[in-house]
């Protein structure tokens, strides 16, 4: 039976096209579904894909390794703090935010020539310094920091319109907007920003004159990519995306302290781009998901589990953080020594198995087809008396 004619020239969308639609429409409408707990968790994992991105542009691409990025996330967050909030200049939040993310970048600026000529554990060990001296300064410059006990964060706002949940109240469709359902929307946006930024300059000259100099240094410079430049470009650019994911942690947290940006917080994003993959803007971003959102999920449903203690107790078990980072911890093992690229290398493969069956399938299992015409051979054949 042959098809209508008005439907003959008709395609269904690919698969792609269909998933790039369907993922932003669904992200814009969970606000209206789900309480403040998933909301929150949302903006962790937001806040911690975009700072897994620009440490997968330094590491995955550059194959710089670096135990610094919680130093350049607290640059960023107490950058807008300072910035936005008093004592301090009292700056509109919006230019408080470029500009906190501007003072993460020249703060890999400056580090930016030791990273243009040392690579490898040796800058990982230059990087680690940065973790230890930021933390002393945190607790040192009380004025600034608040020290120990930190520093409340201004909310924010455009114009007259706050990101709280009194200035001015909102209703949509019924729902009422508070501050996690509007921040949720301004994570989409700078994440969305993050992810066309890095996926353009993975796509770019650039992108591929750090991948030539992670796999041949001595064959990039042959092709004249500029070593010490590029090396020292990355490390600003990862810098400022540590900056915007300081800024929107402290937007999320609502009070930030010198304690959350420690070593341990570096060895998160180290995890969260090991499990995703390296390189990859897709794989940094599930990473940074999982990790981000395991501890808070074990904690919530720590009387659920068993061998977990309920958190701030000690009784039961082990702690909901502990035990989640024991969890990923494994999870990194298990990605080194099965799947080296991680959950992106991991979907590729399933796809591409996916498509070898589809491509494999006999016309019996597409469906009856037409008959096919005789040959050319059959229709000249003359009958032998």
């Amino acid at each position: 039976m042959s098809e209508p004619t008005g439907t003959a020239g008709l395609r269904r969308p690919p698969a792609r096209t269909v998933l790039l639609l369907a993922v932003p429409a669904l992200l814009c409408a969970l606000p209206f579904y789900l309480d403040a707990f998933w909301l929150r968790l949302g903006l962790f994992c937001t806040a911690a894909a975009i700072g897994a991105v620009g440490l997968s542009l330094l590491t995955g691409t550059a194959g710089q390794l670096s135990l610094g990025h919680a130093f350049f996330i607290a640059v960023g967050a107490y950058g807008y703090v300072w910035l936005a909030g008093e004592p301090g200049p009292g700056l509109p939040p919006p230019l408080a935010l470029v500009l906190a993310v501007a003072l993460a970048g020249l703060a890999g600026l400056l580090f930016s020539p030791v990273a243009g000529r040392v690579r490898g554990i040796y800058l990982g060990v230059a990087t680690l310094a940065l973790v230890f001296l930021g933390h002393h300064l945190l607790l040192a410059a009380g004025t600034v920091t608040g020290g120990f006990n930190g520093r409340s964060v201004p909310p924010m706002a455009f114009g007259g319109f706050a990101f709280t949940a009194q200035q001015p109240e909102l209703l949509v469709l019924g729902v009422p907007f508070g501050a996690e359902e509007r921040l949720w929307y301004l994570g989409l946006a700078l994440f969305a920003g993050s992810w066309y930024t890095a996926r353009n300059l993975l796509r770019g000259r650039p992108g591929r004159a750090l991948v030539a100099l992670r796999d041949s240094e001595t064959a990039a410079s042959v092709l004249g990519v500029a070593v010490a430049r590029h090396r020292s470009a990355a490390f600003v650019v990862s810098s400022m995306y540590a900056g915007l994911a300081g800024v929107l942690l402290a937007l999320a947290f609502r009070r930030v302290v010198p304690d959350y940006f420690g070593l341990a917080l570096s060895v998160d994003y180290l995890a969260m781009i090991v499990i995703g993959g390296l390189g990859s803007v897709a794989g940094a971003t599930a990473g940074a998901c999982f990790v981000t959102a395991l501890p808070l999920l074990m904690a919530r449903y720590a009387d659920h589990l068993p061998f977990l203690a309920a958190p701030g107790t000690t009784e039961g078990g082990l702690g909901p953080t502990e035990a989640a980072r024991y969890l990923y911890g494994a999870a990194v093992v298990l990605v080194l020594l099965r799947a080296p690229d991680g959950l992106h290398g991991a979907a590729a493969r399933l796809r591409r198995a996916t498509a070898r069956l589809r491509s494999r399938r006999t016309p019996a299992d597409t469906g009856p087809s037409a008959p096919r015409p005789p040959s050319s051979a059959a229709r000249t054949k003359e009958p032998t008396s």
